[in-house]
Order: C-alpha cells, then structure tokens, then sequence
C-alpha cells in the first residue's frame, strides 16, 4: 500500500482518545490509530448482505424434519437471529434471505425484520439452485457496489466491518473469509499468497488430502461485477465461481481469528450449544 508523510494538529482531547484506541496489535501505534479512525469514517458503506438459508439439513435430521436448520435454538435464540443480530450492530440492515426448504417457517418467525432493526426481503426456490443458482435469482435486486453473502447455518463473532474494509482496499471482484480448523477435509481449503487466494480444493473434489487449514467460512464480500463470472447453467455452487476466480487471481482471502461454528451436523451443533456466546 502506498503511504504519504503528513503533519497534522489535534484537539488534546481527541489525541487522548486515538490513542486509547491502540493495543499494539490490531492498531500498532498513533500512526495507525488516525489511519483507522479515518478508513472508518471514509469506508464504502455497505449495508446488504444476501443469506442463503434454503439448505435442508439433511446431516441434523431428525431436528430438521421439522425445523430449517437457520431455526434451530442455540442460547435461546434461533442460530439465524443470533447472525442478524450481529449484522445489525455492524450496520448491515438490508438483508435479503434465500429459502427454500421450510422456508415459510423462516418467514413468519422473521417477518420484515422491523423487530430486529432492519429490513428483510425473500427470495423462494421451487427448486434446488444450489448457492450460485440462489444468488443470480437476485442479481436484479442488487444495486451496484458491494454487498455480503452468508450461509445461514454459521455462528460467530465475526467483524463484518473490518471484512467491508478490508475488501474495499483489497479492490478484488470477490473477497473469501478463512479461518482454521483441525479437521480441512471436512471443507474448502485454500492456499493464501499475500492477500490473494492461489489454490482452492473443494471439499468436494475426490480425496484432495490435507492441502491446507485454512477453509473458507461461509462469508464472501462481492462486487455485482460477479455476476459476470456465473455460468449460463441454472444450478451452481458459488464455490465453482471462485474456483474460476482463484484461478484468474481476482479473489482475496480474509484471514478471520475469531470464534466459528459451522452448524452441519450434529457433533458441531453439539459444540456451539456449549461454547458459543452470543
């Protein structure tokens, strides 16, 4: 990234509370305190994200013979309020929900999202799309610029800000959150090269090994500029998108520490009912 010198004058009160903002981690110094501060007041605003919560949930069966999966409890809240929740405190009140499965149970627990803070639209599948096929069925309700895509079946404490800035400076078609895991095989794995993702294994591939563990999380910031990478098929997985994305370099990776739970199955249910905190 490149820099400029400057000399700048401040209130001392306004001095004082930059530098309360430095930890020596995540904001090394003064330096860095400003150059936050400003990227924070400066940042595109995005406040869409699409939720994709159509999946059946065939591997929590028999809790989703009943309930779509984004509805089962944990901590005494549905796992897809807990993620609202935490998209409205970073400002993300647009929200559009892809059902399918169950669908209407999501819709009347939900509603228009008035009771959340935000603002909550539908989009039905008659039919399996697949998460690509879900998302272009959309594509006409996205305004240009950038917005979030999120698998609804995730519990975290993600920041989905320092996300939003961090595509904004990265300047890519399409950003990836990642984080680790002790067990890859289970997901995508990805090798990062500086910012930018350069190999991909989808879990999907047959035994592709232990590549790396660093998998993505189910969270991608987009530019509409996506939509021109999708194939002409109707059902399709956004991983095949990045897959042809990784391959052209124009894909970054977002490299998240935090707390992660992916709801799939029964063992990591288990898991987030005992240590997530919302």
């Amino acid at each position: 990234m490149r820099r400029s010198r400057i000399t700048i004058t401040l209130d001392t009160q306004v001095l004082k509370k930059v530098d309360q903002l430095i930890d020596k981690n995540k904001i090394r110094n003064r330096s860095h305190a400003i150059e936050y501060v400003l990227n924070k007041y400066t940042a595109s605003n995005v406040h869409t994200a699409v939720i994709l919560a159509g999946g059946r949930g065939t591997n929590l069966r028999p809790y989703t013979y009943e309930i779509p999966k984004p509805l089962l409890p944990v901590k005494g809240a549905p796992i897809l309020e807990h993620l609202i929740i935490k998209l409205k405190k970073h400002n993300i009140t647009e929200l559009i929900i892809a059902i399918s499965y169950l669908g209407e149970k999501i819709k009347t627990y939900f509603g228009d999202g008035s009771k959340w803070g935000v603002n909550i639209k539908y989009s039905r599948e008659e039919e399996n799309l697949n998460t690509g096929g879900a998302l272009r069925k959309l594509k006409n309700k996205l305004n240009n610029g950038t917005f979030l895509v999120i698998h609804g079946d995730i519990l975290t404490d993600f920041s989905f800000s320092d996300f939003i800035e961090f595509h904004r400076k990265e300047n890519s078609v399409a950003t990836v959150a990642l984080t680790t895991v002790d067990k890859p095989l289970e997901y995508g794995q990805f090798k990062l090269h500086g910012a930018k993702l350069v190999e991909f294994y989808p879990n999907t591939a047959p035994s592709p090994g232990v590549k790396s563990h660093l998998i993505h999380c189910g969270i991608y910031a987009f530019t509409t500029e996506i939509f021109n990478y999708f194939p002409k098929s109707e059902r399709f997985s956004l991983e095949s998108v990045i897959q042809k994305l990784v391959n052209q370099k124009k894909v970054s990776g977002f490299v998240f520490e935090g707390k992660w739970y992916d709801v799939g199955d029964p063992q990591n249910y288990e898991r987030a009912i005992k240590e997530f905190k919302p």
